[in-house]
């Protein structure tokens, strides 16, 4: 399996970020990754994540503070 962040603008489009698109092992790895790495992200336009698996969607995430 391979997780995946997949990068969205506020109004759903797909960005792809400076560093380009990180691949995980495990959805763990994943989370550990996007908790240090999402203020930056941020920073750089991007509104909201989602996570894949495989290509499959498993849960979308805004990177707003609430």
């Amino acid at each position: 399996m391979v997780w995946t962040w997949r990068y969205e603008q506020g109004d759903g489009t797909v960005v792809t970020p400076a560093g380009g698109v990180e691949e995980f092992s495990s959805q763990g790895d994943a989370e550990s990754w996007i908790g240090e790495e999402w203020k930056q992200l941020a920073a750089d336009g991007v509104d909201r994540v989602v996570l894949l698996e495989d290509g499959r969607e498993i849960y979308p995430m805004s990177l707003h503070e609430a």
